[in-house]
């Protein structure tokens, strides 16, 4: 979805075969860009493109892997996966995207429901890890080129929030139980962008992955 927050252009990005919604600043080469699906996949996750050179980018590695933009980077923005309870209740004069889009499909039909519980997976990816779930859940962050994972599994087992480094960086690891919900923030309390994953996505782009694990 492409829109713009406080006079800033933003792209947010959802794929439901990663459990990934991921948001980026718009801007490319100092200019807005705007994305598409291009119904195309890399590593089981999706490729959108720009309508402006029609390169295509990885949503998790966040870069541009074909076209005229290739090698070029997207900034994420922070952005929480929680329930729509624990939102309002955060954000009681929150605006909500509107299901009237034009669009004869039913948005309360779920193409994809039992999918987050089975073990399968629809396309193979180039790394695989069998230590969890492949749909455990996974808050990941990336910090000066070290990635570290914290199933869900893991969090629950730890008293929140969890103080950690990352690449010598001080994170916080905030974790909701009851909302399937996790955030990172940095030494002063400031949101750090991290990626809310199925465990398999997560290692199938971060093979070298650091993992979490309660005491």
């Amino acid at each position: 979805m492409n829109d713009t927050i406080d006079g800033k252009p933003i792209v947010v990005t959802y794929c439901p075969l990663c459990g990934t919604g991921i948001a980026f600043e718009a801007n490319v080469q100092e200019g807005r860009h705007t994305f598409g699906v291009s119904g195309l996949l890399y590593q089981s996750d999706l490729l959108m493109y720009d309508h402006q050179t029609e390169s295509l980018w990885s949503q998790i590695s966040m870069h541009a892997v074909a076209g005229p933009l290739t090698g070029e980077k997207l900034t994420p923005i922070f952005l929480e996966h929680t329930t729509w309870a624990e939102w309002r209740t955060a954000h009681p004069t929150t605006l909500v995207l509107s299901t009237k889009t034009g669009s004869f499909r039913s948005y309360e039909r779920d193409p994809y429901l039992g999918y987050a519980d089975r073990p399968d997976i629809m396309f193979d990816t180039t790394h695989f890890d069998s230590r969890y779930h492949p749909k455990e859940w996974v808050v990941g962050v990336e910090i000066d080129g070290t990635a570290k994972g914290y199933p869900f599994k893991e969090l629950a087992k730890a008293s929140s929030p969890i103080h950690d480094q990352i690449g010598g960086q001080r994170i916080t690891v905030h974790f909701n139980q009851s909302a399937r919900s996790a955030s990172v923030t940095d030494a002063d309390g400031k949101p750090l962008p991290s990626i809310m994953a199925f465990w398999f996505a997560w290692y199938a782009f971060h093979p070298k992955t650091e993992i979490f694990t309660a005491p």
